[in-house]
């Protein structure tokens, strides 16, 4: 199938997403720490053809306005089976809420995997809708997020604020 790659104007930057008629592959911020890497003067905001794009965009652009509490789309991340685990227990993590790496690993089934949880967690290329956001420090910071800290701040009180009513969570 073929892939197709469009940019769109969110309200914490650029967002790159690709994907194919069925399913969204990726949702990167552009030029953020592990996020796609483009100059930004360059981008042209094309209209998606890929129907799985025009849902995503439709769907964030609800999410933004706090409307949206959970996405429907089709994901398909190329990843381990591990890596595939601790995606779909992301996506178990209600919207407004956050739990530790240390929670994510005990409901993967071993405190343990603590590390390597968090390295999954990581290496998620489908940002906001598959919530790596959503997990923080043991003792409540808010650490490890590859579309640097000031967006994972900004998600989680965006959330708060439609879920909660509260302002500022950080």
């Amino acid at each position: 199938m073929n892939t197709e790659t469009i940019y769109y104007q969110s309200p914490i930057g650029i967002l790159e997403i690709s994907g194919n008629a069925d399913s969204i592959a990726a949702i990167l911020y552009v030029n953020s720490w592990k996020g796609s890497k483009v100059n930004e003067d360059a981008i042209k905001f094309n209209t998606p053809q890929s129907p799985a794009i025009i849902q995503c965009i439709k769907e964030l652009d609800e999410y933004f306005s706090g409307d949206r509490k959970e996405f429907s789309f089709n994901t398909e991340q190329t990843g381990t089976p591990f890596q595939q685990k601790v995606w779909k227990e992301l996506t178990n993590i209600p919207y407004g809420k956050t739990i530790s790496y240390l929670e994510l690993s005990k409901r993967l089934g071993d405190a343990k995997v603590i590390r390597a949880a968090g390295t999954a967690n990581g290496n998620n290329h489908i940002n906001i809708a598959v919530p790596c956001h959503r997990v923080i420090g043991s003792n409540g910071d808010l650490i490890g997020y590859g579309g640097d800290l000031w967006r994972k701040k900004w998600l989680l009180e965006h959330e708060g604020k439609f879920a909660h009513g509260v302002q500022t969570l950080f």
